[in-house]
């Protein structure tokens, strides 16, 4: 999909692939339209922080999630590009993770994630308009619920 916010161009893709050969898609498409890393911004589930909670970080390294090793193995190796990471917890007990990260939310954790995710368009829209740094300090402040309320 593509589309302007506040006249900015952007491009929203949801790989097709499975989630851990995500850079197969991602790759392809930085690849054919000649997106410089900066400009793209990765946005992906992450166990490894609390239900509900957003991080916005201008690079780094996998953590361990397989979708973003393969993104960065189909960048070269690459990790200077923006991502956007939306806590979903860690799973309860001995549960497998990848039984957690497929299974669907209850109601309640519903809500709250739409509630997230509504957090999360905010923080594009400002990191399209305003930049990187002003898109940080909205996501990643204690605050930021309270910004939208």
């Amino acid at each position: 999909m593509q589309g302007y916010i506040g006249g900015v161009p952007f491009m929203l893709a949801k790989p097709q692939t499975f989630m851990n050969l995500s850079g197969e898609s991602v790759g392809s498409l930085v690849s054919y339209f000649k997106v410089p890393l900066n400009q793209l911004l990765l946005i992906f589930d992450d166990i490894d922080l609390p239900f509900g909670k957003l991080k916005l970080l201008p690079k780094g390294g996998h953590g361990g999630q397989n979708g973003m090793r393969s993104v960065i193995d189909h960048l070269k190796g690459s990790r200077d590009f923006p991502r956007l990471r939306i806590g979903i917890g860690r799973p309860p007990g001995k549960m497998d993770p990848a039984a957690f990260v497929l299974k669907p939310f209850a109601k309640r954790e519903r809500e709250e994630m739409d509630f997230t995710l509504q957090r999360g368009v905010e923080a594009v829209r400002i990191l399209l308009l305003e930049g990187f740094n002003k898109s940080a300090t909205f996501v990643n402040t204690a605050q930021a619920k309270e910004i939208l309320n």
